[in-house]
């Protein structure tokens, strides 16, 4: 089985040593035990972090009327990668 080295600072580490079961258990099984929450990548849950920060980190209402613009010219013409699968070939 392949392994991997990581560093953790103490703290991390101690947590991680509590969350042994057992004497024995390893520290892999103690990491496939663990939840992770994915946090959202959505508009609203960045809006909701910046705002967290404090109003020093908010975008500009520049900004957003930028985005807000962007979104609705997405709406209207959807930007689409040309596929390499349909250009033509060379003979």
């Amino acid at each position: 089985m392949a392994t991997k080295t990581i560093s953790l600072e103490l703290d991390a580490y101690d947590k991680l040593k509590a969350a042994k079961l057992k004497e024995r258990e390893s520290f892999s099984s103690v990491v496939r035990r663990a939840v992770f929450s994915a946090l959202p990548h959505t508009g609203g849950a960045v809006l909701e972090r910046l705002t967290a920060l404090g109003s020093g980190s908010l975008p500009s209402r520049k900004v957003f009327d930028h985005w807000e613009r962007m979104l609705q010219e997405d709406r209207k013409t959807p930007r689409v990668s040309p596929s390499p699968w349909d250009r033509p070939r060379a003979s």
